[in-house]
């Protein structure tokens, strides 16, 4: 490298500056940031940052000063501040920072919004990265990703904008708490980097019949309690597990598996440490300046403005950036109410409301739409996934036909009921019986995916067998019917990690999952039950092709509410059926009289009480003939005679070769 290293003019404004300032150019990290071009013999760097409200800035670094380091030159009249090196080594792995005098004249050292990677965890240097050079190994991948989300109509363009009717089995996870390094290799509990988790976790999740890993955020952030959504480098995968390059390994192996990747994203808000996008040039600039739009209180960051042109650039290049530089399959958008509600966390004198007089942001609204606009025209065949609260309207509805455009939103509704009403004393439980009814109500108003996620596994709402109901086998047993509701309900399905081996301490994420639980009989049991009935999922079309409308849901009996059953059918597309009966009672149900939808002999296809799933073998082992009745208004209604076992759920299905009647 040089000894002197010598700053090079700033050249005019082009047009990537020109669309950043418009709010359009959606490749602004290939022009903010750090990016390197070779002259000759020579490397030539470029440093780029917006702060317009600065007096001076300048490049610190440990190839110049830490102290003056580099001025930079402003370059655009809205604040785009630019200046070079000249060395005769590229700079990778250099460390550097922007210094950045406001207009109160103090000066603060600031990371690079844009850096392709970052330190962490006490330390907070952008580091000097090249963006390209990984040669892409998951062409296979991609192609079947294209067939099964945006499948060719009768030889015709690709149909977008439809209902996803293949199987979607998302394990969640936080990659930190998912395994460390044993103890026994004197390593003690260091992070696993991102290539040893992929090779366990991609075995794994195929192995359980997943058919997407969804992390919890994986861009830089400073605060392992935070579990990654205090994010401070959102173009930046998080040193703690390795490099950028580490991470497309763990892609692309996922990929190798046939499991999809999607990850958590932080649009709504950023943490207020001093290295980070907070007031970055002294005062408010990526958040909004209004007092009354500018802070989340009740998690202490601040709101992202994004009626910025400048802000929705960033946001909306960082969204396009994880699936084309680390070609990620979906994003899953977290918070989305607080962005689209002004007086969300606020109480009544502390919001403002809109031009049309109410609490809708109606920036969000446009930003949201711009979003999955430009998420949809360069990957149609990419999930954007809406973690929403409330019941917002046409979340899921496509942007040209007047909704936000998203592909899917959590049915957060139908996982508060669902865990009500395992928590509820079976006595108690016809007076709640409406909990897992209800969902029917709204089921296909959104595209959902049921998810029990992190969230309901945390503080102090206890892990999902703890919130089951009962003595120890009783909770194991009710917990694999809720599971066994879950994966038979209309909507996409979504699994926290640990949840599958009934984990009965919560989610702590500073420690690793205890998986030396699975070590004992009810927990391996468990594991075993949630692979089985993932792979029925994936192998029964009638649980998954028709996730969106009545045409492949249909109630047998919603009201037995007295016994705790619930029973109902589930259809593909071929007309092929499944008939589901859920029994909540801690009762053995003999002969129980169940409607069915054709004549014929029944066999059971699954049941959550085989010994083998820690259940009672309480099984019906031979087909069993319907009884035809035909009723005073001269319809013919066709039942079996079964037995259901106690806190326990079975499924039904019409042998093939046995001729229907109705």
């Amino acid at each position: 490298m040089n000894d002197v290293l010598v700053p090079i003019p700033a050249g005019e404004e082009n047009l990537a500056a020109y669309l950043f300032h418009q709010g359009t150019n959606f490749h602004a990290y290939e022009y903010l940031g750090c990016h390197t071009e070779r002259e000759g013999d020579e490397y030539r760097t470029f440093f780029r940052t917006w702060a317009p409200n600065a007096k001076a800035a300048a490049l610190v670094s440990d190839f110049t000063d830490w102290e003056t380091g580099l001025p930079m030159t402003r370059v655009t009249d809205e604040g785009i501040w630019e200046v070079s090196v000249r060395s005769d080594k590229p700079l990778t792995g250099s460390f550097y920072k922007f210094s950045v005098t406001g207009r109160d004249g103090v000066t603060r050292l600031k990371a690079d919004p844009y850096a392709f990677a970052s330190e962490t965890r006490g330390k907070t240097a952008s580091i000097v990265c090249p963006l390209h050079g990984h040669v892409w190994k998951d062409a296979k991948w991609l192609a079947k990703r294209s067939a099964t989300v945006c499948p060719k109509q009768r030889g015709f363009r690709p149909k977008v904008n439809h209902f996803y009717s293949a199987p979607l089995n998302i394990y969640e996870v936080h990659l930190g708490s998912w395994r460390t390094n044993d103890r026994s290799s004197g390593d003690g509990d260091r992070y696993l980097n991102y290539r040893e988790i992929a090779d366990r976790l991609s075995a794994y999740a195929a192995e359980m019949g997943y058919t997407h890993v969804e992390l919890l955020p994986v861009m830089e952030h400073p605060l392992d309690e935070s579990w990654g959504y205090q994010i401070t480098g959102y173009y930046a995968p998080t040193s703690r597990y390795g490099t950028p390059e580490d991470f497309r390994y763990f892609v692309e192996k996922m990929h190798e598996a046939g499991i999809g990747v999607i990850l958590d994203w932080v649009p709504a808000d950023f943490p207020k440490d001093e290295h980070g996008l907070f007031e970055f040039d002294g005062q408010p600039l990526y958040e909004y300046q209004g007092a009354d739009r500018m802070e989340n209180r009740g998690w202490g960051t601040r709101c992202f403005d994004v009626g910025r042109p400048e802000v929705q650039s960033f946001l909306v290049s960082n969204a396009l950036y994880w699936l084309r530089e680390f070609h990620a399959d979906g994003l899953r958008v977290d918070a989305v109410s607080s962005m689209l509600y002004l007086d969300y966390f606020k109480e009544p004198g502390e919001w403002l409301p809109n031009s049309e007089g109410n609490a809708r942001n109606l920036e969000a609204v446009a930003f949201f739409k711009k979003l999955n606009g430009a998420v949809s025209a360069e990957f149609p065949d990419v999930l954007m996934i809406a973690e929403e609260s409330t019941s917002w309207a046409m979340l899921t509805t496509p942007v040209k036909d007047g909704g936000l455009g998203f592909s899917f939103k959590w049915n957060m509704g139908w996982a508060k009921d669902a865990f009500d009403y395992v928590a509820t004393d079976p006595i108690a439980r016809k007076y709640v019986h409406n909990k897992l009814t209800f969902p029917l109500m709204y089921a296909f108003s959104e595209n959902f995916i049921l998810p029990i996620s992190h969230d309901e596994v945390t503080h102090g709402k206890k892990s999902v067998v703890d919130k089951c109901f009962g003595e120890y086998d009783d909770k194991f047993a009710c917990m694999r019917t809720l599971l066994l509701c879950m994966m038979t309900m209309p909507g996409k399905k979504l699994l926290f990690m640990g949840t599958e081996f009934a984990q009965f301490r919560e989610w702590d994420a500073a420690n690793q999952l205890e998986w030396f639980m699975i070590d004992y009989p009810r927990h391996v049991e468990m594991q075993r039950f949630v692979k089985a009935i993932n792979h029925y999922y994936l192998n029964t079309p009638a649980l998954y092709e028709i996730d969106d409308g009545w045409d492949g849901f249909e109630w047998i009996d919603p009201d037995q509410a007295d016994l705790n059953i619930y029973s109902y059918r589930r259809r593909d597309k071929k007309g092929r059926e499944v008939v589901v009966v859920l029994n909540f009672a801690p009762v053995l149900r003999e002969n129980y009289r169940l409607e069915v939808p054709k004549m014929g002999r029944y066999e059971e296809v699954f049941s959550t009480d085989p010994y083998e799933f820690g259940g009672k073998n309480r099984l019906s082992e031979a087909p069993v003939r319907t009884i035809t009745e035909i009723r005073e208004d001269g319809t013919r209604h066709h039942s079996i005679t079964v037995t259901l076992p106690a806190l326990g759920g079975v499924i039904y299905e019409k042998q093939q070769n046995e001729r229907s009647a109705i």
